[in-house]
């Protein structure tokens, strides 16, 4: 590509060049942040399949030398060879290079929609794992118009970490020298950002099916259907201002409901309404916390999957059942599917307003009137019954063809099955935006009919800019193997590093045994045959005492998640089923539960910098360590916001599958970041940073340790979110060097922080001084520490805790130690 022309626009906020291939267009975003097409029309495009705003604030300079132009905001510089069209991404300030780009390439490529072309569709109903399915056989493929297969190669430096993409199975780390495919999948959620530890991301605007490829072939970005390549360049001094950056172009993520952040409980599936009151009682009875029960699947009659109208000889009275779990002081969660079976009433609603897809089952979330009529159908039963936040299963939304079989096929063949069955009914262009678009009408269309409760969506499938509309996104149908476990904390930091703040799994993981299909009440029983993904370790389930311990550990990671959330198939998981008080795997998982309700202050802290500050809380060591090549390079620890080190234990010490008994070590090796000191969080215990460390670990207990140099503010004796309690506010100083925490508070469960309505109080750690400042607070809520007692506990390297109790009137105070 040879580069004849640069012209600079009126406002000289963007600039174009000529090319023999066609042309470039440079646009500046922010000082930080630049936009970049490659288009063979005439004009480039205004669309964003992704949705991005694209006001240009920053300008851009023009200089022209005799083998490249240099075009440069105040940020960032673009050096682009005039013979090549190679663009060389560098730091303004300090000259040094960021990126090198190969080159760009687009090649025609037809977009195809399919029809049955005016014939009877062909439907063949078919019952999964993921419901019942239509399979349209007659549909035939017809040209729309005319696009593009894109391509943009990177010449990566040698040691250059590359991460993000989303989520995906494989429990990859750094994407360096492998290929990812990004579609949508159970277990599969794709984000088209990639963030480098060189301190840059890029961000394509495509909807298609993508694929990153490192390998002998070439390092590229392969996007499957585009109009234009149209991609975003984001500089930052840090992760955090990287992911700052993807934000403001894809959305800020909002507040979720205070209780989100309390403990969830979920199985498939509860079938009563009696049975869903029953688990909340059993909780309140033995005071173990709880906010949240959750109804999978199942609450619509037999035969009709998909409905949004209830089974009433189970469930006769929704507001009566929801009102009883409100006056416990307990939430809702209802599952809704994008699909419904033929002869519905739902389904027939939306066929005859010309609202469903071509599989003649799952509903247009792309048009705005069928969000709204979904909207009204969620609406009529569910959410006037009192459902407190919805579980959009099954988002992607159509189940793969490759979701069957005993053996796992190889990554490309299921690239290309499940993608050309996305193009069939999404169209190749926005082949991945459909979990958005559907997440998109819930959070619009709630906030309408009732603006004053915050919208929670938890859903299977995302997009980038998923973060606005309300989303926790879980992992998926995942199986109970050890190995399992480590993969999914893996694909955890991948998601905060793709600028996603929410997300979480199925504690325990889904499927638990490994066996053929039971009937569990879907008709599974059909198609008894074996299937890849259903390859638990453990065929008595919770009866096995391995299982026992493997759920222990995931739950007890699961603790310092953004949703803390058991659920799965095969066998129970409310704590009862795993013994009583005073045996161990009861009591290490009430401990989690504790401690989980312990830290409501500073999660919901936490929460309210992700919403102010584009803040991430759950962090690879990568954010705040990035000097430290064994910490950034670390795929299975992280902090849990600005002070709390976690290292969850991935390894059985005490049982085998089957109950066998292990005769294994119980330490766990730890790897402590450098330039800080670290405290145990349980035994007060001092380590230097920059070393492993081998810690004594028992089942109740996983290392988790606290940067010397915080302050963390803590609950006593929560059993629920929200609670208001009696006892005195803790505010936790471990010393070590001068700290500021911002303690967040609101309403709870309302947008009143939309119009500035939260405090945001200062407690600031003096440490020559020995001295704590607490900062003023404005406004009064329930659980407000305005008008409380606060017990200060300064844990000491050498001598212990010391306390004072003060009180605090919303006020600056000063407490000296």
């Amino acid at each position: 590509m040879k580069v004849l022309s640069c012209t600079a626009s009126q406002d000289h906020r963007s600039a174009e060049l000529m090319t023999d291939r066609g042309k470039l267009a440079v646009y500046g975003i922010t000082e930080n942040i630049i936009r970049c097409v490659y288009t063979k029309r005439e004009e480039v495009l205004s669309l964003s399949p992704v949705g991005i705003e694209r006001a240009t604030e920053a300008g851009i300079c023009i200089e022209e030398k005799e083998d490249c132009y240099i075009l440069a905001t105040s940020g960032v510089s673009i050096r682009i060879e005039k013979r090549t069209g190679r663009f060389i991404w560098s730091d303004r300030k300090s000259g040094k290079i960021l990126l090198k780009e190969d080159s760009k390439e687009l090649a025609e490529n037809p977009l195809m929609v399919y029809s049955t072309g005016g014939e009877k569709p062909v439907i063949r109903r078919v019952v999964t794992v993921d419901g019942e399915r239509n399979f349209v056989e007659n549909l035939k493929p017809e040209e729309d118009h005319m696009a593009y297969r894109g391509k943009l190669y990177f010449d990566w430096a040698p040691d250059e970490q590359i991460h993000g993409l989303g989520q995906g199975e494989e429990g990859i780390y750094n994407y360096r020298g492998n290929v990812q495919y990004l579609y949508q999948h159970n277990m599969r959620i794709p984000i088209p950002f990639l963030l480098s530890d060189r301190k840059y991301g890029i961000l394509a605007d495509c909807g298609s099916l993508m694929t990153f490829n490192d390998d002998s072939r070439g390092s590229y970005l392969y996007l499957d259907m585009v109009e234009q390549l149209d991609y975003y360049f984001i500089a930052g001094e840090s992760v955090d201002e990287i992911i700052a950056g993807y934000r403001k172009l894809t959305g800020k993520a909002v507040m979720l409901p205070k209780w989100a952040y309390g403990y969830v409980q979920s199985k498939e599936a509860y079938r009563t309404q009696a049975e869903m009151i029953g688990i909340a009682e059993e909780y309140r009875k033995r005071r173990i916390g709880l906010d949240c029960v959750v109804q999978d699947w199942n609450t619509w009659e037999d035969g009709k999957w998909g409905n949004k109208k209830v089974d009433k000889s189970r469930y006769p009275d929704l507001k009566k059942m929801n009102q009883a779990l409100h006056d416990m002081h307990v939430h809702t969660m209802v599952s809704v599917w994008p699909n419904m079976n033929s002869g519905t009433e739902n389904c027939d609603e939306m066929e005859a307003h010309g609202f469903l897809l071509n599989d003649y089952a799952t509903y247009d979330a792309y048009d705005e009137e069928a969000r709204k009529l979904y909207w009204k159908q969620a609406e009529e039963e569910l959410f006037s019954g009192g459902f407190d936040s919805w579980w959009c299963d099954s988002t992607e939304p159509f189940s793969g063809p490759d979701w069957n079989g005993a053996c796992l096929r190889e990554p490309w063949e299921r690239f290309q099955m499940v993608g050309n069955e996305h193009k069939k009914f999404l169209r190749a262009d926005r082949a991945n935006l459909y979990a958005a678009a559907h997440a998109k009408g819930i959070y619009e269309n709630q906030r309408k009919s009732a603006p004053g409760k915050r919208v929670l969506n938890l859903t299977r499938s995302g997009y980038a800019g998923s973060q606005k509309y309300g989303t926790m996104l879980w992992s998926g149908d995942t199986c109970a193997t050890w190995k399992n476990f480590k993969k999914q904390i893996t694909e955890g930091l991948n998601m905060c590093i793709s600028g996603m703040p929410y997300w979480t799994l199925d504690i325990g993981a889904f499927f638990t045994v490994n066996e053929k299909w039971q009937n569990r009440g879907c008709g599974c029983s059909q198609d008894p045959s074996m299937k890849w993904f259903w390859r638990g370790d453990y065929d008595e389930g919770v009866s096995d005492l391995g299982y026992r311990e493997l759920y222990v550990r995931w739950f007890q990671y699961g603790t310092f998640l953004p949703m803390f959330r058991s659920h799965g198939t095969d066998t129970p998981r409310e704590i009862w089923n795993f013994g009583e008080k005073g045996g161990m795997f009861y009591d290490a998982l009430g401990k989690s539960i504790r401690l989980r309700y312990r830290l409501m202050p500073y999660i919901y802290s936490m929460a309210g910098k992700v919403c102010l500050e584009d803040y991430t809380m759950m962090r690879s060591l990568l954010f705040d360590f990035p000097e430290d090549k064994t910490a950034s390079a670390m795929d299975s620890q992280f902090m849990f916001g600005e002070s709390l080190l976690v290292c969850p234990v991935t390894e059985p010490m005490y049982f085998g599958a089957g109950s066998q008994k292990l005769d294994a070590a119980r330490n766990w090796k730890c790897y402590l970041p450098a330039g800080e000191s670290w405290i145990d969080f349980e035994s007060g215990r001092y380590f230097e940073g920059g070393q492993w460390i081998d810690i004594p670990v028992t089942l109740a207990y996983i290392p988790v340790f606290v940067k010397a140099g915080s302050v963390i503010p803590m609950e006593e004796s929560l059993e629920y979110a929200s609670e208001e309690v009696d006892t005195p506010f803790e505010i936790n100083i471990y010393p070590g060097k001068d700290t500021v925490f911002t303690l967040y508070e609101d309403a709870g469960d309302d947008y009143s922080y939309e119009e500035g309505i939260y405090n945001r109080i200062t407690l600031n750690w003096e440490e020559r001084e020995k001295t704590l400042t607490v900062g003023p607070a404005e406004h009064d809520f329930p659980q407000s520490i305005r008008n409380r007692s606060l017990r200060i506990i300064l844990n000491k390297k050498e001598s212990g805790r010391t306390e004072r109790v003060v009180d605090y009137y919303g006020e600056e105070i000063k407490i000296y130690f």
